[in-house]
């Protein structure tokens, strides 16, 4: 590497540091950049764009169900992983029946490859999206609200809408704008306004890695998918009462109710409402690797489409005392015998 280009790269690492500093005050800011910048180079993806409509997901979860079973099966992934390979990653013009087109010639003998006709380009897409709704459908068994489990292993959406049943909220695509609390930034989550004491639900099962007081997000919680890709995070919880049994370590289940909506953040000063609305901010974060959990290569999604896309799975919650739990959440891997 030419000497110009080394001082430009330090720069740079030093300008992370400090952001870093601010963000993480309890970590080596510079030890952290460093690290993830020495494995920069490391062979995992760094980047996604993930840009598929509610159409678009909703259709490939359509016919992903409907050919469970049979030797002719396309998921989810995998369908929206070659309609992006053919199409360059766009969906301002999606229609259902490209992706018809697309299962019957899969059907019809022709590799996913070969209808792709881009195997390097598919074989990106196969492994992000793979990453990001990978998990969202599969088997599962269904569990009501005293956790008793049902008999029957069921195939099809295994994740939920963050706010519960009932709930009124608005919100739009608000990904990538600006924020300015403690430093310039941009926005890596979406915001659902709601009214304070809505019943939170985890999209996805998985282990609690986070919680408590974050001067950014209040009381917020971190929930990584059992299979690790998937970080979901969910932020500015109700003041004196963010949490419904919730610790760190706990494996919750998709649906369960795990906290409760509200206002609190942007203060050092633990508890206080600082948000000018009501609201649940939730992202999901990427991993491919560890260093990417804090580094410098984060890969946020949009949620946006996928947040239109799970209003069809929102769970009924019933009132027991100050909690609120859910009529029906879900076991991955968990059977009734």
């Amino acid at each position: 590497m030419k000497t110009g280009k080394i001082s430009v790269m330090l720069i740079l690492l030093l300008t992370l540091a400090v952001v870093y500093e601010i963000s993480y005050p309890s970590v080596d800011p510079i030890g952290k950049i460093l690290e993830a910048a020495a494995e920069a180079e490391a062979d995992y993806i760094k980047w996604i764009d993930f840009t598929p409509t509610q159409d678009a997901l909703s259709y490939a979860l359509r016919l992903d169900v409907s050919a469970y079973g049979t030797d002719k099966h396309l998921r989810m992934h995998e369908l929206l992983a070659v309609y992006s390979a053919i199409n360059g990653g766009s969906y301002e013009r999606f229609k259902k029946s490209s992706l018809d087109v697309i299962y019957e010639k899969y059907k019809k003998g022709a590799s996913l490859s070969e209808i792709a006709s881009n195997e390097r380009l598919l074989n990106y897409y196969l492994e992000s999206y793979e990453a990001v709704v990978g998990g969202f459908v599969g088997e599962y068994f269904t569990a009501d609200a005293s956790g008793r489990v049902s008999g029957e292993r069921k195939y099809g959406l295994r994740v939920f809408s963050p706010i519960a049943k009932n709930y009124g909220y608005t919100h739009y695509d608000d990904f990538g704008a600006s924020r300015s609390y403690g430093y310039r930034r941009s926005h890596l989550g979406h915001d659902i306004m709601s009214s304070i004491g809505t019943p939170i639900i985890a999209v996805e099962s998985g282990y609690v890695e986070a919680c408590g007081w974050n001067q950014y997000g209040g009381w917020r919680i971190g929930i990584r998918s059992f299979d690790g890709k998937r970080y979901y995070y969910y932020a500015h919880l109700r003041k004196g009462h963010p949490y419904n049994d919730i610790y760190e370590g706990k494996a919750v289940n998709a649906g369960e109710v795990i906290g409760y909506l509200g206002m609190t953040g942007y203060s050092a000063k633990e508890d206080t409402n600082n948000i000018n609305t009501p609201h649940l901010h939730y992202g999901l974060q990427i991993i491919f690797d560890k260093k990417q959990k804090d580094g410098v290569n984060q890969i946020w999604i949009d949620m946006y489409e996928i947040t239109k896309f799970l209003y069809v799975q929102r769970a009924a919650v019933i009132r027991s005392g100050n909690e609120y739990n859910s009529l029906s959440s879900l076991i991955y891997d968990e059977s009734p015998d």
